[in-house]
């Protein structure tokens, strides 16, 4: 635990001392506060990352926080796409006379996500929630000259501050119903009362709250507005980074309630079967709403609610695999289809960051250099930008679940933990609507390489931009042909979503 709290040290001093180049630093030396970032994002990186190498559950701050497998995948999938993101911005906001206030806020955020993905705590969840949450509402209105970015930056504050509420409520609920806010304890507390409506509700509120930030259907209508009027490395940082956090306070929550917790003693309302309705619709509605799109941000918003109806599947076989048990007592099959489903889930959420983080950050060059967001001013990019396009590329197909791609292995478990039992209409869906996003996906790949475009200049790529292309296209190629290393690891980590 002396590691996490060192990754916590660094990203503290980094999130307080890198304002102070706003008031303390010559406006022409301002851009050493995003290299003081990247530095301290990747040495907050090395630390967990070290800390993965060999993790025991280790409790720590009157059991707060816990180290274990979990928190370690997930801090490694944020505070990795953090850095992307402060790689990008060095180009992207170089002549920025606030890039200290950018860096600090993004620091923050970047901090919030590490103190969430550890937390056991339900008080700690919605400090660490709330310190995620805040930072990014001001960068989503960052650029103050553009209209759009103001309007996003309002909505998302609006709707976020309701989750939070409905969030607060949900742990008040629980807080009252068990006496206290460590998640494990309520858990076996929940577990070893009878049916309560207002546990429901708790539940229920939860699914709400979480959802949100997961972007699921139909709690994702700030995602197509915000991530379009946010200047586009932050939209990165929303799609990639802070919704991944999401996903692992829904874990650490939702999925430990179903080892021992119905919603109502209807078996028709069980978490699984709710959460298999919220994956068909998120799926669908995504890809369905991202077909029609003519600008590149919100086809990528809409991508992106789709791809969280895929990693709800895993959730899916999860849910059912532990009420089978809880329910029957069988020993079966599920707890094998549970696993796959989970850790399908834990790849797909890791493969997401990667693919969705390289596709916006495409997008986010595009418009600083060519001063354009709309598909159509894609038509030609292979010939003008060749790194952005063949990055953009990989990404939408390993988006679309094309072999040998990363994208491709995760889908594959996800689907393959539902495909025989009662939710084989779910793995159906998944591959249709896989099929589906293709069209969308290999639309825009033809107009990279075989529309004309209105010019012919090839544009100069930024190097800091090169670099993050590198490292995403080789994770998506590297994943795919080696993936068991990063399922081994997410496999480690299931064990930590409800210890016996």
């Amino acid at each position: 635990m002396d590691l996490i709290f060192a990754a916590v040290v660094v990203l503290s001093a980094s999130s307080l001392g890198i304002p102070l180049f706003q008031v303390a630093a010559k406006r022409e030396k301002r851009w050493i506060s995003g290299y003081v970032l990247v530095v301290a994002l990747l040495s907050a990186l090395a630390i967990v990352a070290f800390n993965s190498v060999a993790p025991q559950p280790d409790p720590a701050f009157k059991n707060l926080l816990i180290s274990d497998s979990l928190g370690n995948f997930f801090a490694i999938v944020t505070l990795s796409v953090s850095l992307f993101v402060a790689v990008a911005s060095l180009e992207a906001l170089r002549k920025s006379d606030n890039l200290p206030i950018y860096c600090g806020l993004l620091s923050f955020a970047a901090l919030g996500m590490l103190l969430l993905s550890f937390t056991q705590d339900l008080l700690m969840l919605f400090v660490s929630w709330e310190l995620m949450s805040l930072p990014t509402y001001v960068l989503a209105g960052f650029d103050k000259k553009r209209v759009q970015s103001n309007e996003a930056s309002v909505k998302y504050a609006i709707l976020g501050a309701m989750s939070s509420a409905i969030l607060l409520y949900a742990i008040s609920l629980t807080y009252g119903l068990t006496g206290t806010t460590q998640i494990i304890p309520a858990v076996r507390y929940i577990a070893a009362q009878p049916f309560s409506l207002a546990t429901s509700i708790a539940i229920l509120l939860f699914v709400a709250g979480f959802g949100f930030k997961m972007s699921i259907v139909p709690f994702h209508m700030w995602i197509p507005d915000a991530y379009e009027g946010a200047p586009t490395t932050v939209s990165t940082l929303l799609a990639a980074a802070t919704k991944k956090a999401g996903f692992v306070a829904a874990i650490r929550v939702l999925l430990a309630v179903t080892t021992v917790y119905v919603v109502t003693q209807n078996p028709i309302f069980t978490m699984a079967n709710i959460l298999a309705v919220l994956a068909l619709l998120t799926m669908t509605l995504g890809n369905v709403a991202a077909l029609t799109q003519k600008s590149m941000t919100r086809l990528l918003a809409y991508s992106s609610i789709a791809q969280a109806g895929y990693i709800l599947v895993g959730f899916v076989a999860y849910a059912y695999g532990q009420q089978t048990n809880a329910f029957s007592q069988q020993t079966n099959a599920y707890f094998t289809e549970a696993t796959i489903g989970m850790t399908g889930a834990l790849f797909h959420i890791l493969n997401h960051a990667i693919m969705k983080g390289a596709a916006f950050l495409v997008a986010a060059l595009v418009l600083l250099e060519l001063k354009r967001g709309d598909v159509q001013a894609y038509s030609g990019l292979g010939r003008r930008m060749p790194v952005a396009a063949f990055t953009m590329t990989v990404a939408f197909l390993a988006l679309a679940g094309v072999p040998p791609l990363n994208g491709f292995w995760s889908k594959l478990l996800l689907f393959l933990s539902v495909i025989n039992g009662p939710f084989a209409w779910l793995a159906v869906a998944g591959i249709v609507n896989s099929a589906f996003s293709l069209g969308y996906y290999a639309w825009v790949i033809k107009r990279i390489y075989i529309d004309e475009s209105e010019s012919n200049e090839k544009v100069k790529e930024p190097i800091p931009f090169i670099v993050v292309f590198g490292v995403s296209v080789g994770l998506m190629i590297g994943l795919g042909l080696f993936p068991q290393q990063v399922i081994n690891f997410a496999s480690s980590a299931i064990p930590n979503i409800f210890p016996r």
